[in-house]
């Protein structure tokens, strides 16, 4: 367990030498920036909207159809390419492997530093959305704090929807990066899935895509009843094949 604590503070040391950070700040401040742009560019309806008591439920709704669509399947396949392989950009899987660390502990270090990645977007993408609904309350005279209490229960829960949804996505990015040394080329399969999926939308069998997930908590507000078991499936599954595909592989470097 302490050689596994050591294995990822060293790779989160080792994130700043890649756009991983800053990218997970600006997924989860650009969608909301938007927002409240918008709100202001309507400066005439602000104190209605901030005095509706449905204020918090259509922020919510405009934010994750924003974010679904786009923003976190790109900034999963983006994020996760890029934690990935950090070594193979600077040519230091070697270096890595010669360190008195055991293989598994590597790959559950950087699928750590990944995943802690992705918790701190969803936080910071929630506490910036409850920013677009009080900033106008605080910069704004006529302007009412929100008269509705902030339904923290339900941010939390559709937080957890789309994290599940796009946890497949990460899992097969990791298994690509793992299997080519080449940095475009799983970036390059990660989009050809993003795409491939935003025309499969309305298929009968669009359940089945793994990337598909996060688009359909956009669009629907919910994953079709009984595939929830999917996205979680498919997760351990690529996270599985990744695991033997790193520890297998005769040439790590």
């Amino acid at each position: 367990m302490l050689a596994y604590i050591f294995s990822v503070q060293s790779e989160w040391l080792k994130r700043k030498n890649s756009a991983a950070v800053w990218l997970t700040i600006l997924g989860g401040t650009f969608v909301p920036l938007i927002i409240l742009g918008v709100r202001f560019y309507h400066f005439d309806q602000l104190a209605a909207q901030n005095a509706s008591a449905d204020l918090w439920e259509r922020l919510y709704r405009h934010g994750w159809q924003y974010m679904g669509f786009l923003l976190l399947p790109m900034g999963g396949i983006l994020v996760t390419s890029l934690i990935t392989q950090l070594e193979t950009r600077s040519n230091a899987w070697k270096l890595l492997h010669v360190t008195p660390q055991r293989f598994t502990t590597i790959f559950l270090a950087k699928l750590t530093v990944i995943l802690v990645l992705l918790l701190f977007f969803f936080l910071l993408f929630n506490i910036n959305i409850y920013l677009t609904g009080v900033v106008p309350a605080w910069v704004v005279h006529d302007v009412p704090y929100p008269v509705a209490p902030f339904p923290w229960i339900k941010y939390l829960s559709g937080s957890g929807q789309f994290l599940l949804a796009c946890l497949p996505i990460v899992a097969l990015q990791y298994l690509l990066g793992l299997l080519y040394r080449n940095f475009m080329l799983p970036l390059g399969i990660g989009l050809g899935l993003y795409i491939a999926s935003v025309m499969a939308l309305s298929w009968k069998y669009a359940y089945t895509i793994p990337y598909i997930y996060c688009m359909m908590l956009a669009n629907n507000g919910v994953i079709p009843s009984g595939t929830y078991i999917m996205p979680a499936g498919y997760f351990m599954v690529f996270a599985v094949l990744a695991y033997i595909l790193y520890i297998r592989k005769k040439e790590k470097g």
